[in-house]
């Protein structure tokens, strides 16, 4: 009797053990999912989506999927997730916006795309009367976040509806609660403001940056007046488009520190920072969290990053202030490239079977490196490319014959990643599904 009721204790502890257990794993994938969606906002700090460092180990998106109460809508469904981040000072008297980047996600093509605005760039209504209050960083002192963001969809031609104002202390904050972030530094900056109580020093080279020396390293622009050292050089990208790029670079390894399982006990320190540093019209939630599931299998290499083309001069010359004038041919070629090739929203399904589309790509243009530059961009979106040739005659416009009934959701898809094509339908048998004859409408 008495070992019949040692055997029933030891089934019952072995039972609560087993509970404990279970407990433990529901623990630990809960901190799993309020960690992905406190990095996630972190994240849209950086104008970055979302990356997994644990994606190969842990198996954790159908918890998070479930979690989060997400309704399994398809990537196509979803959509391309774009919003503005503006950085704002806070430690001068006018509240300018010196980080203005427009940040996209795409899950069906897993694409994500940072595009920096110079703050100095010119959105007035008349260069012959322009002044401080035409630069974009001035526009938030005056009509807020509503009005920048007008502003950037139509210097862009982007129809962004969702914004994310950022505190510059978010960075600091951020940076000390994880403990630093390790960065390769590209130069020796220094740099000295006492008004701002900015003071700069750090040498070149990999080191842990603390939060105060990560907010030099992306204010850095330039040596003070009449120092001796290093500045930003014209290849990397020197004053403000120096600085930008090094933002969009610190920003992706914020990203991917962030995102260790050490940080799980750190969510309540992370969701302070950005109760405390960020505001947004985003009001649909629910929305957002559907493309949770998606954006933790995100893969940093498919990260794209630029700035808008143009070049700084006065307005008016000689006398007047610098601007950058963003040069408006190729802006909208920079922004094809970046938010519509890159981020094709063809169907999910047919992206997954473009490698077994075969297209044969026949030179009309009579430039070879248009042909070269075409097939480029067709296989860095998965398709197959069977043969090349010269076409028989130069041609003016680029023509996508279609030879198999592809769907019109993969041809508008291989004619968006072209910039251009007239699209025609044959029924003669052939061993490919599409020919494309290149034409001098083709810009490459």
């Amino acid at each position: 009797m008495k070992k019949k009721k040692e055997n029933i204790d030891e089934i019952k502890e072995n039972e609560e053990m087993g509970k404990s257990k279970k407990k433990h794993r529901i623990l630990r994938g809960i901190l799993k999912f309020f960690l992905t969606i406190i990095i996630l906002i972190v994240l849209f700090i950086g104008g970055f989506i979302g990356y997994s460092t644990y994606k190969n180990g842990w198996g954790w998106k159908g918890i998070v999927k479930t979690a989060v109460g997400a309704t399994g809508k398809t990537a196509e469904e979803l959509g391309e997730f774009q919003v503005l981040i503006l950085g704002i000072s806070e430690d001068i008297s006018a509240a300018l916006t010196d980080t203005i980047i427009v940040a996209s996600y795409n899950p069906a093509t897993q694409k994500a795309t940072l595009l920096s605005i110079p703050r100095d760039t010119f959105v007035g209504d008349s260069k012959l009367r322009a002044d401080s209050y035409d630069k974009i960083n001035a526009i938030y002192q005056k009509s807020g976040a509503e009005g920048v963001l007008k502003k950037i969809n139509r210097l862009t031609g982007l129809k962004i509806e969702k914004y994310l104002i950022i505190s510059n202390n978010a960075l600091v904050e951020l940076v000390d609660e994880i403990g630093g972030v390790e960065f390769d530094v590209p130069i020796n900056m220094k740099y000295t403001d006492r008004k701002q109580g900015l003071y700069i020093n750090l040498k070149k080279g990999k080191q842990k940056l603390n939060g105060k020396q990560a907010e030099g390293l992306v204010r850095f622009r330039k040596l003070n007046n009449g120092a001796k050292g290093e500045t930003y050089s014209y290849e990397y990208g020197n004053d403000d488009f120096g600085r930008m790029r090094t933002q969009r670079d610190f920003l992706k390894e914020v990203a991917k520190q962030t995102i260790q399982a050490k940080n799980i006990t750190k969510i309540g320190g992370i969701i302070d920072i950005v109760k405390r540093n960020v505001t947004t019209n985003i009001k649909n939630w629910e929305e957002v969290k559907e493309y949770i599931p998606y954006a933790i299998d995100f893969d940093v290499d498919n990260l794209q990053s630029d700035t808008i083309p143009g070049d700084s001069t006065r307005i008016p010359a000689r006398t007047g202030l610098w601007f950058f004038l963003a040069d408006e041919v190729e802006t909208e070629k920079k922004v094809k490239e970046l938010f519509t090739a890159q981020n094709s929203t063809a169907d999910i399904s047919t992206i997954k079977e473009k490698s077994k589309i075969k297209i044969e790509l026949l030179n009309g243009s009579g430039d070879k490196s248009l042909l070269n530059a075409a097939e480029k961009s067709l296989k860095s979106q998965g398709y197959t490319i069977s043969k090349t040739g010269k076409n028989n005659n130069t041609v003016a416009n680029t023509m996508l014959i279609n030879k198999s009934k592809l769907s019109e959701e993969i041809t508008a898809d291989i004619k968006s990643i072209l910039g251009t094509g007239v699209v025609s339908n044959s029924s003669t048998k052939s061993s490919v599904d599409m020919t494309i004859i290149i034409g001098k409408d083709y810009d490459g």
